[in-house]
């Protein structure tokens, strides 16, 4: 508010998304980014009937929810004793949870890497069918180490996601106003902004970490 007068920021609409209305504020902060471009590397699997999820975090619990429903197995990856985030992988229907240095049980046919750790490439590369699919869903990523042609070798393929369009908006709202997802969030003021980075860089957050503007 200055000189008595609020002032408002302006979106077209051809850049605005409607919000399920069956969320929080604090829900549906992580459908914006998170979800979305969670759903957008999702789309790039359209064959897949197997995928791991590489850290599941923010993205890859909403994620994981959307291939379960369309019938999907979906197998979690975790840094090592990572217990409460494989806990709600589990929580959430996944076929298999475990650190991401383990194998699943069966082949997958696609791999999301939410994760930004360059390493876990090639070791998605290794568990996935001949024809599948890695997919980078970070915006950032550690450098990803050499590897064998033979792990690449039988028509599989490493792709990178930068952004969504607004097709993948509407689809994913679509069905977050059908499915209730289930949301771990854990608020954090915006004083607090440091805080949450350092617990989300050390693995405290199980979930999303949402920043509440209107507090502190």
């Amino acid at each position: 508010m200055e000189g008595g007068y609020a002032e408002y920021a302006v979106c077209k609409e051809d850049y605005s998304l409607a919000l399920p209305p069956n969320y929080s504020d604090e829900e549906a902060a992580p459908l914006l980014c998170a979800g979305l471009i969670g759903y957008r590397a999702l789309r790039m699997l359209p064959l897949a009937t197997a995928i791991g999820l590489y850290g599941f975090g923010a993205a890859a619990h909403l994620i994981a929810q959307v291939a379960i429903a369309q019938g999907r197995r979906v197998y979690a990856f975790t840094r090592a004793g990572d217990d409460a985030a494989q806990a709600l992988a589990r929580s959430l229907g996944v076929t298999w949870a475990g650190a991401s240095t383990e194998a699943p049980p069966a082949s997958m046919d696609g791999a999301i890497l939410f994760a930004p750790a360059g390493e876990l490439v090639p070791r998605a590369l290794q568990l996935v069918a001949p024809g599948g699919t890695v997919v980078c869903a970070g915006i950032h990523m550690s450098d990803i180490p050499s590897f064998p042609y033979r792990w690449l070798w039988k028509e599989r393929c490493l792709r990178s996601v930068a952004n969504l369009t607004r097709r993948d908006g509407e689809e994913f709202m679509a069905f977050a106003a059908r499915h209730t997802l289930k949301l771990s969030t854990s608020g954090y003021a915006l004083a607090q902004a440091n805080a949450a980075l350092d617990d989300l860089r050390r693995g405290r957050i199980v979930g999303a970490a949402v920043l509440r503007c209107g507090d502190g």
